[in-house]
């Protein structure tokens, strides 16, 4: 069995059965015994919980507005984002097909397996933990989530820095991996007077752009809250 202690450190979780963590971090490809069922409940827990916290911050927003930041929070993007800070990659078990073909960095894997680890926490426990967890994980994004959906990132950002009287950003792509019909684009995004460059990845090389543009917003809004 892997040491899962520092993945239960980043989730402020530990669990009582292993077993269940192991089993959220399965792929059908190494075991029927799978996070698939797991990925199912930890869907309505995260959109439950994000769906709580919107309420209570925005008091005052439309259904239909809090259902756009909602939607922003909740997914792939906003998953995988996540997952990749926590390195999550490492911890899945694989089969052979698909750890050869990149299956460690696969947005889709990444970011069912980080919504069944939610269920997971939730049947270890109680829903509360899995809550506890949610938030931490995405304080964040909680925090950016108005400024994030008000417009598309990239133009928030060029906005900014205009402000700012900053040079554009400027944007690169790193590296494109995987077949043509599932690739995955890093996209580079650096603001050179503030010193600052950030790495996203998304199914296109738009989408990597945006999310490469809104992590670096998340980044810079940070870094001001910080001062």
């Amino acid at each position: 069995m892997p040491d899962f202690s520092k993945l239960q450190q980043q989730l402020n979780y530990k669990f009582a059965n292993i077993e269940l963590l192991k089993q959220a971090l399965t792929h059908r490809s190494n075991s029927s015994r799978n996070y698939e069922r797991l990925e199912f409940v930890g869907d309505g827990i995260l959109d439950y919980v994000i769906a709580v916290n919107l309420f209570h911050k925005y008091p005052t927003l439309a259904e239909g507005e809090l259902s756009k930041m909602r939607s922003a929070l909740v997914n792939q993007d906003a998953l995988v984002d996540i997952a990749m800070q926590i390195e999550l990659g490492q911890y899945l078990f694989l089969g052979d097909g698909e750890e050869k073909s990149g299956g460690r960095m696969r947005p889709s894997i990444l970011a069912d397996s980080l919504e069944a680890i939610f269920a997971a926490i939730s049947f270890d426990s109680n829903v509360v933990n899995a809550r506890e967890t949610i938030e931490l994980l995405y304080k964040d994004k909680l925090q950016d989530v108005e400024m994030l959906t008000l417009k598309d990132s990239k133009s928030l950002l060029q906005e900014y820095l205009q402000a700012c009287k900053f040079n554009p950003p400027e944007y690169r792509i790193v590296e494109a991996t995987g077949p043509d019909h599932e690739s995955v684009f890093c996209v580079e995004c650096a603001v050179a007077e503030l010193n600052l460059t950030i790495l996203a990845k998304g199914k296109s090389k738009k989408e990597a752009g945006q999310g490469a543009a809104a992590k670096m917003l998340q980044l810079i809004n940070k870094k001001k809250h910080n001062k």
